[in-house]
């Protein structure tokens, strides 16, 4: 037998902060997340550089003092791979891979790495594929300077074209076609989304890691797959969540209502523009949704700056309106309690949960049944005097009070949603 695990690539980090730039989201911090995503890609990272000031150089990004310590540190320590937090124009990546004399990515392109990696359904292959090609389009020059020679004789008649024209031409056609598939996946989520027009529909949303898939197995009894990694779901998972709204005076269920709730993809702070274009028909699922849980690792440092990334990607998406529950996880795992309290007092909507120890998982349940409630309204529908299916569908999908046979049909007053009495009236005509 053969050893073929594949060794590590020894990994130095580097973020450069511009003090005259407004709004940065990049800091020293932006390096232990930068650690995260470069680990879960497999990497060992060896050193981190971190560098803020004015004078922005557009030939390197960071200064080039600090381009000769990181080439020194380099060559010292036999590293092989560079990541710059920050997006690097080709021209920079070529420039600094002149200098410091190793492979030098950013973090854009450590993430579609790390898609490329998780990848599991056709749908997620698609997307992962365009978004790669979408960024490698305009670094075509610094991929191919080495065969962008002219060429031509028989077959090209004319002075012909570089090879950097040809691949650009050949990667313009497979974006062609590979839009063209997601749109026909498209199309067919749009007919899966009709038929769930019936349910009331939950979507998980947050932060990369924090929970989301673990919670969603709490609430279904599911077995979706669960890792301690970035971006470990990048497929909507959706399941069957029964609810019981109310119980009669014995304790029977009156109101069983079942809901579908839907894992999806983690946002990250910088995440790629192109890879949220390519995963919009994945969170389309969001937008669709009458309500969303946002989920929030209440035990980390940085999780406010998360919640801001994740509201700004949803209104990025045109999902910026929905109603939200803000359901703050990990709290078994959290140091001061007092954030629980500030919390409380930011955000009247929230629920302290731990997803993994199942605590608090029943004053989660109670929210979303309040909002399901909040929807609610008692109505009346007359029926054929042998709908009994459709009868049956009523019971299923709302709370009867009353039902009458008539000599002219069944006359059934029952209280429901909106979306579900539109569906039951359709139902019956």
């Amino acid at each position: 037998m053969h050893n073929t695990k594949k060794e590590s690539e020894k990994t130095v980090l580097v973020c450069y902060s511009n003090k005259n730039a407004k709004n940065t989201l990049h800091t020293e911090e932006s390096l232990t997340e930068l650690k995260f995503l470069a680990e879960t890609a497999g990497a060992e990272v060896i050193g981190t550089f971190f560098q803020e000031n004015d004078n922005f150089d557009p030939r390197f990004m960071i200064g080039k003092g600090k381009v000769q310590e990181i080439a020194d540190y380099v060559s010292e320590n036999n590293i092989s791979l560079v990541i710059f937090e920050n997006e690097l124009a080709y021209t920079q990546l070529r420039n600094l891979e002149q200098k410091i004399k190793c492979k030098i990515i950013d973090k854009s392109n450590l993430i579609l790495d790390i898609f490329a990696s998780n990848a599991r359904s056709a749908q997620a292959k698609l997307q992962v594929e365009l978004a790669q090609l979408e960024y490698s389009l305009p670094r075509l020059t610094r991929q191919w300077t080495h065969l962008s020679k002219q060429f031509g004789g028989i077959g090209t008649k004319g002075p012909g074209e570089t090879q950097i024209e040809t691949d650009r031409r050949l990667i313009g056609t497979r974006i062609k076609v590979l839009k063209e598939k997601l749109e026909k996946v498209s199309e067919q989520r749009k007919t899966q989304a009709y038929s769930r027009k019936k349910f009331f529909r939950i979507s998980l949303v947050g932060y990369t890691n924090v929970g989301k898939s673990t919670l969603l197995n709490a609430l279904t009894d599911s077995d979706v797959y669960v890792e301690n990694k970035l971006f470990a779901t990048l497929d909507t998972s959706t399941k069957l969540l029964e609810l019981v709204i109310s119980e009669d005076e014995k304790g029977k269920t009156k109101f069983p209502k079942k809901v579908l709730i839907s894992d999806t993809v983690g946002f990250i702070k910088n995440l790629p523009h192109n890879l949220i274009e390519s995963f919009k028909s994945t969170l389309s699922e969001v937008i669709e949704s009458d309500l969303l849980l946002h989920v929030v690792d209440i035990s980390g440092e940085n999780f406010p700056e998360q919640m801001e990334v994740v509201n700004d990607t949803l209104n990025e998406i045109g999902a910026g309106g929905k109603k939200i529950i803000h359901v703050f996880n990990k709290t078994d795992v959290l140091t001061d309690t007092d954030v629980i309290k500030s919390m409380k007092k930011l955000y009247g909507d929230s629920v302290f949960i731990s997803a993994e120890k199942g605590l608090n998982l029943e004053k989660l349940i109670t929210a979303i049944k309040s909002e399901l409630n909040k929807e609610n309204s008692e109505r009346t529908l007359k029926l054929k005097a042998d709908d009994h299916k459709k009868v049956s569908k009523i019971y299923e999908m709302a709370e009867v009070s009353r039902i009458k046979y008539l000599k002219s049909g069944i006359k059934v007053t029952f209280t429901t949603n909106d979306k579900n009495y539109s569906y039951l009236e359709k139902l019956i005509q």
